[in-house]
């Protein structure tokens, strides 16, 4: 496919394949943040007292996201050069193998320190696959989709966030049910053994779509820069940073709302693991149509006005969301996790394009790759692992981490505004 015009039964294939890949990429990444938060301090960490375990598994949950921003360099440097679709290939195949190697690892008390060695080691993986998985599935929608519609389709491979973060709660929920002794000796690898399944649809999918007509014809027309990680440095040193910016209270809030509180409420609160899991994976569903809704409404009003919108909005949200989730009452927990990813939605529906948006065809890989996972690990993969800190310094209170979202949506609300508008901005 070479046009420059986007066929509509091509867009429409493309979206549903990055969606599908991108849900099975981050059934992956998730899978591994819920067993971090549940499991893997008593499987990998037995040597340390509940604290530090608890600790030391965020801090292996974090190794992903510092390795996304080396997956978004490279990935994007090959994805400029060579083309979209078969970097999305290669890190749906890097994520699925490490996915199901996690499932099969010896624990410590088999192997000692080589465990949580091989577990870090396989989440990186994990992190430099999902790091340069994204930057493409979000490519591949927005240069198939013509003006004005580029919000909305760019949004559903936002959207297979939640579905894949549905996926795994939802497996993970299933696999806690037995007998405890039973889940941490073999119950808890089964979610992971059974991504070799999520791969091989995932891989049948994307197989099948064409590459992207607008990289096709600007690689027609220009071999491009040598490297284009350097030429996005000196080029759009101003729109990287605030795109990573942009990110700090998405990705902050997100890893609070969906990590941070398994852990806070079953082991702060003593609430039941079921109980999380399903407002978590409420939240999600919610998510699936929240996400597109705000992508399709950035392509009316702009994406700036949304976005700004989704972090004012969670600003405001910061504390009366630990006072809805102290009450421990089930109801009300659901109710401030749902509430709290409508707000990340409002920022996350529209990203994608807008993003993508802020860079030339010939350096959009990787220009869009960095400003989105640079921020990674300064944001999500930091944000439970200074939260359990935070928690530990108040004795428990989570008034701390409130103040500490706010900082992030702070940072957001600066480096949108700053922003230039983009959903009118030709391709």
């Amino acid at each position: 496919m070479s046009s420059e015009t986007p066929c509509p039964k091509n867009t429409r294939r493309v979206v549903i394949a990055s969606f599908v890949g991108t849900t099975i990429e981050w059934y992956d990444f998730f899978l591994y943040g819920t067993a971090a938060a549940l499991v893997f301090n008593q499987l990998f960490f037995t040597n340390l007292d509940p604290l530090a375990g608890t600790m030391a598994s965020f801090a292996t949950y974090a190794v992903g996201f510092f390795a996304r921003p080396l997956g978004g360099i490279v990935f994007g440097h090959y994805g400029d050069k060579i083309g979209r679709k078969s970097m999305l290939v290669t890190t749906l195949m890097m994520m699925g193998i490490a996915t199901v190697l996690i499932g099969l690892l010896p624990t410590y008390n088999q192997i000692g320190l080589w465990a949580p060695a091989l577990l870090v080691l396989l989440r990186f993986v994990q992190g430099f696959g999902v790091g340069g998985e994204w930057g493409g599935a979000v490519l591949m929608a927005v240069e198939h989709s013509r003006e004005g519609r580029r919000g909305y389709h760019a949004s559903w491979v936002q959207a297979g966030v939640p579905v894949g973060m549905l996926l795994a709660n939802g497996v993970f929920m299933l696999a806690s049910r037995m007998d405890e002794a039973a889940f941490l000796s073999w119950g808890w690898r089964v979610p992971f053994l059974l991504g070799v399944l999520l791969l091989g649809v995932g891989m049948f999918i994307r197989l099948k779509i064409y590459e992207s007509p607008i990289f096709e014809k600007a690689k027609a027309e220009d071999a491009g820069p040598k490297v284009p990680i350097l030429a996005v440095i000196r080029e759009h040193p101003r729109n990287v940073l605030l795109a990573m910016g942009a990110r700090f209270a998405e990705n902050a809030y997100f890893y609070i709302f969906t990590v941070l509180v398994l852990s806070y409420g079953s082991q702060q609160l003593g609430m039941g693991k079921a109980g999380l899991l399903n407002a978590v994976m409420l939240g999600s569903a919610v998510q699936l149509v929240a996400i597109p809704a705000f992508g399709a409404l950035s392509d009316r009003w702009g994406r700036r006005p949304v976005y700004l919108g989704g972090a004012v909005f969670l600003l405001l949200f910061a504390f009366p969301f630990f006072w809805l989730v102290d009450t421990k009452m089930p109801i009300l927990v659901s109710l401030a996790i749902v509430i709290g990813l409508i707000g990340h939605s409002a920022m996350y529906g529209p990203q994608a394009a807008f993003f993508s948006e802020l860079f030339g065809t010939r350096v959009r890989y990787s220009g869009a790759s960095l400003g989105y996972q640079l921020a990674s690990p300064l944001a999500g993969g930091l944000a439970p692992l200074i939260a359990v800190a935070l928690l530990d310094w108040s004795g428990g209170e989570p008034w701390p981490i409130a103040v500490y979202l706010i900082g992030m949506a702070l940072i957001t609300l600066v480096s949108v505004w700053f922003a230039e508008e983009t959903h009118r901005k030709g391709l």
